[in-house]
């Protein structure tokens, strides 16, 4: 597995990474390449465990675009040469997209020493930074990612989705086939079942309204967190609708700045909560909002979702109807769809979810959580694992 994020790493990949391995584990030898820093050699503690194998790397600021860049691309080069080190013939190698030029390097090491490589998609690059305004739609820089990514692609041997939106946009490059998409969905964190809203809860506690709609998690170059606070700035009259906000990343940033400016009395900003007090968070707004730019489709799909329908809250969503959160909503009846760069409607639908009858969407939301259960998810990746194998050891 090579990875830039893995614990000690606090990030939901890292997270996600850590199960993958740890299952793979019970039944192969894997080894872990990591960019989190961590023990240069070390087995988990138990029988079996990943060994993790730490890789240089400089973590920058978003913000630092340039800087960012060049140490993302010195880490997938170590990545390179680690991997051509490691791998063997016959091996299977799993890469993240984060960062974008990492699954580049691991699929050229793969197949250079005639391995099979597995690309985890969380995001597709460069669509996502096209659509956050970082590069320029036919510019140089896109048009030279969109050429390794055909190479990419077509030398890889198997792409995971987490969305069913992703398949069109792959499939628009050259070496891209139908039969080496998988489709596993991440999965909720928290364990599925209704937590009331209760005025003992710490985070609540100090708002009187009736209805607290929330925001949290890592707002990165996809989120528009300013059409939350647009929305608030519109319902500010509505003394019974508060909005708690929460999180990191630039998106968050930039909301500092914005209540610094505005000192809206219907917004309360809370820092990054630690993870052992995330569910008491979640569970302390009457529903969430995940708010996206345009022209997301197929790129992303919202980690903190499975855990917002985990604890019984409906989900405002941001986003185009054809994402795969969109879907999920609309086709599960656990909150509403609003088009992006639409504060007014925003706000209407804030309105209209706090109307709403709450018990019967958490009753469909925790069961439909169930279904985004970790052990489906890492019994597929075992399958696709094993299916690699299989087909690297079989005679050609």
């Amino acid at each position: 597995m090579a990875t830039q994020h893995y614990p000690p790493d606090q990030s939901t990949t890292a997270a996600i990474m850590r199960e993958i391995a740890s299952a793979l584990a019970t039944k192969h030898e894997v080894r872990v390449l990591s960019g989190s820093p961590s023990k240069a050699m070390y087995s988990s503690p138990g029988h079996g465990g990943p060994i993790v194998i730490s890789i240089n790397n400089r973590m920058s600021p978003k913000q630092a675009l340039i800087r960012r860049a060049a140490n993302e691309f010195l880490f997938a080069c170590r990545m390179f040469f680690a991997l051509a080190k490691q791998l063997r013939a016959g091996d299977v190698v799993i890469a993240v997209t984060a960062p974008f030029v990492l699954p580049h390097a691991v699929v050229l090491a793969a197949w250079l020493k005639r391995a099979r490589s597995l690309i985890v998609l969380h995001d597709l690059f460069p669509e996502v930074l096209v659509t956050a305004g970082v590069i320029k739609p036919h510019s140089l820089v896109e048009r030279a990612i969109r050429r390794a990514n055909n190479v990419m692609f077509a030398l890889a041997s198997a792409v995971v989705t987490i969305g069913r939106d992703a398949e069109r946009p792959l499939m628009r490059y050259r070496g891209m086939t139908q039969d080496k998409i998988r489709l596993i969905p991440n999965w909720c964190t928290l364990p599925p079942g209704h937590r009331p809203v209760t005025a003992q809860n710490h985070y609540r506690r100090p708002i009187s309204a009736r209805f607290v709609v929330g925001l949290s998690g890592n707002l990165g170059f996809t989120h528009d967190p300013e059409i939350v606070f647009d929305a608030a700035r519109l319902l500010l009259d509505e003394s019974q609708v508060h909005f708690l906000l929460s999180g990191w990343g630039t998106g968050f940033d930039r909301l500092r700045r914005l209540q610094a400016d505005a000192k809206l009395r219907n917004v309360t900003l809370l820092e990054r909560v630690e993870d052992a007090r995330v569910e008491e968070l979640l569970a302390a707004a009457d529903a969430w909002v995940i708010p996206y730019r345009k022209h997301v489709a197929g790129m992303s799909v919202p980690s903190r979702f499975y855990n917002l329908l985990a604890i019984g809250r409906p989900v405002i969503l941001v986003s185009e109807p054809e994402t795969e959160a969109a879907l999920t909503i609309v086709e599960n009846k656990v909150g509403l769809v609003v088009a992006p760069e639409d504060a007014s409607a925003l706000a209407n639908a804030i309105l209209a979810t706090s109307t709403l009858d709450h018990n019967s969407i958490a009753e469909r939301a925790v069961k439909l959580a169930r279904e985004f259960s970790k052990e489906t998810a890492l019994a597929e990746y075992m399958r696709v694992v094993d299916e690699l194998l299989h087909a690297a050891q079989a005679p050609t």
